[in-house]
């Protein structure tokens, strides 16, 4: 499956390197939507440079979510390209949850 992302490989700077590798659904790489919540699970051991981040926008329904075709692994920085608002929180512990408010500013999320 080809996969026409939003950015091109000349937009992507660096903004978060030596991160690792996260997860992140085609509403935010493919469709260009900002990051609307995300978590920090125990990476996957299927995956060696996995740091546990999953981005969504947050429109995703769960039928979304649940097709592995609509989300892949892409290194962190990557994903700081998209939403660079990530980047004050790429550091938080496994269990960290966040979701934008109103405002469109990161709040703790239980």
């Amino acid at each position: 499956m080809n996969k026409k992302f939003y950015k091109s490989k000349e937009e992507i700077k660096p903004i978060a390197v030596g991160y690792g590798a996260c997860m992140a659904t085609d509403h935010i790489t493919v469709e260009g939507k900002k990051i609307g919540y995300m978590y920090r699970e125990e990476p996957s051991e299927s995956m060696a440079a996995d740091n546990g981040w999953r981005f969504f926008s947050g429109e995703e329904s769960q039928e979304y979510v649940d097709n592995a075709d609509n989300s892949c692994f892409y290194d962190t920085n990557t994903i700081a390209n998209y939403d660079e608002s990530i980047t004050p929180y790429l550091e938080a512990p496994i269990g960290s949850a966040f979701a934008k408010n109103e405002n469109g500013e990161f709040i703790e999320d239980s």
